[in-house]
């Protein structure tokens, strides 16, 4: 049993440095960070994002909430992968039902990153 837990943790943990070598060729800014660190830091990014469209969603917010949790995503989202110097359009889905950071379909068309069912590519995936 524990053979086959190793080799699922394994298996991610492969995973997970896939996906960070694949952003690291897509945000130039992003080569001189590990590729598991970067996935760690979008994690509590997309955590954050996450939280924020769940709230928004089932919760009375104050005015402007979304707005400004959207925009310091965002700004702390460029600081990480400078996505505007790169000019990769990622935004983030206020849709609580999928992930949170994405970047858009038909520009994610031609990369090789994980992607949702509608063709956008998953900044911070679950493996």
């Amino acid at each position: 049993m524990s053979n086959g837990r190793h080799t699922k943790k394994q298996a991610r943990s492969e995973q997970i440095l896939r996906h960070g070598f694949a952003l690291q060729r897509i945000f130039p800014k992003t080569k001189g960070m590990g590729p598991v660190a970067l996935c760690k830091s979008l994690h509590r990014l997309e955590s954050e994002a996450h939280s924020a469209a769940e709230r928004y969603s089932s919760y009375p917010t104050p005015e402007g909430y979304i707005e400004k949790k959207e925009a310091s995503i965002l700004k702390r989202l460029d600081q990480l992968l400078g996505y505007k110097s790169a000019d990769v359009p990622v935004f983030v889905n206020l849709d609580p039902r999928g992930y949170a950071l994405k970047i858009d379909d038909g520009y994610a068309r031609n990369l090789d990153i994980h992607k949702d069912w509608g063709g956008y590519g998953i900044l911070c995936p679950e493996f």
